[in-house]
C-alpha cells in the first residue's frame, strides 16, 4: 500500500514511520509512506500556506492553491485511491474503517492546521473526512500518524500472524482480554489455571468472557451493542459472581 501525507511540518514524521512495526513495515516493502511538503508548492513569494479568513475570526486558513498542487504531484491524472481530510468534523476513525481503508492502493492523507482549510480545496480534493476523536489537535499530523498505524495493521504481513488485528481490542466491538506472560506467579499472583491447560476451547471462552466483563465495566455503550447467547449470559453472571466474592 502507499500512503502519501500532505503537510507544512514532515519532519514531524520520521521518529514514527522509522521504527517499530512501522519501519519494518516499510523496510519490507509491504508499506510505502511518502512525505510531501506543501510550502514548496505556494505561488506566492514568501511560499505562504495561510491567509486571514474571509468575514473575520481568529486564526489563520491554510489556502487552497499549495494545497491543491501539491494533492495533483502525488495523485496524477490516473488515480486510484481515497484523498483523506484528517479533520475534527470528519467520521470518527473505527476499527471498521482501518480495515476498510488497508483494502485501497492508494491513500492520500491531507494534514490540516491552524484554524483548518479552504472549503473549496475540500470540495473538490478530498473524497472523506475523519477524525481520530472529540477534541482539537493543533494541527493534523498526529492524526495522520494514528490513521497510518492503524491501518498498516490490516496490511497482510505487516503483524506477521494474520490473526493478531482480529484478536485485539475492539475487532469485535469488545475490550481485550487479559493478557498474562512469564513467571506463571508473581508477587503472589499467578496466571488463571485456564489458560496453563492447553484445551484451546475452554481458553477462547474465558477469553469471550473476560473481554464482555472489561467491556461491561469500561466501555457499557459498547457492551449494550453485544447480542449475547444464554450460555454466554449465564458464564458472564458467574463471573461477575466470582469476582464479587474476591
Amino acid at each position: 500500500m502507499r500512503i502519501d501525507i500532505l503537510t507544512i511540518f514532515p519532519e514531524m514524521f520520521e521518529s514514527v514511520l522509522g521504527t517499530s512495526i512501522l519501519g519494518r513495515a516499510r523496510e519490507a516493502g509491504l508499506l510505502d509512506v511518502r512525505l510531501t511538503d506543501i510550502r514548496p508548492f505556494s505561488t506566492l513569494k514568501h511560499k505562504n500556506t495561510d491567509d486571514y479568513p474571509f468575514g473575520g475570526g481568529a486564526g489563520m486558513v491554510m489556502l487552497a492553491q499549495p494545497i491543491a498542487d501539491a494533492m495533483r504531484s502525488v495523485t496524477g491524472e490516473d488515480f486510484h485511491g481515497r484523498r483523506i481530510y484528517l479533520g475534527p468534523r470528519g467520521s470518527t476513525l473505527t476499527t471498521k474503517k482501518a480495515r476498510e481503508l488497508a483494502g485501497e492502493e492508494h491513500l492520500v492523507l491531507l494534514c490540516g492546521h491552524y484554524e483548518g482549510v479552504d472549503q473549496r480545496v475540500l470540495d473538490t480534493c478530498i473524497d472523506e473526512e475523519i477524525s481520530i476523536g472529540d477534541y482539537i489537535l493543533t494541527g493534523g499530523e498526529l492524526a495522520a500518524m494514528v490513521l497510518t498505524d492503524c491501518v498498516a495493521r490490516f496490511i497482510p504481513g505487516v503483524l506477521g500472524s494474520e490473526e493478531s488485528p482480529e484478536e485485539e481490542s475492539f475487532s469485535e466491538g469488545l475490550l481485550e482480554y487479559p493478557q498474562y506472560t512469564r513467571p506463571r506467579e508473581w508477587n503472589g499472583m499467578e496466571v488463571p489455571e485456564v489458560l496453563l491447560s492447553g484445551n484451546h476451547a475452554h481458553i477462547a471462552q474465558w477469553r469471550r468472557i473476560q473481554s464482555l466483563l472489561a467491556t461491561k465495566k469500561h466501555r457499557p455503550d459498547l457492551f449494550e451493542k453485544q447480542e449475547l447467547t444464554a450460555k454466554e449470559l449465564k458464564l458472564l453472571r458467574e463471573a461477575e459472581a466470582c469476582s464479587f466474592e474476591d
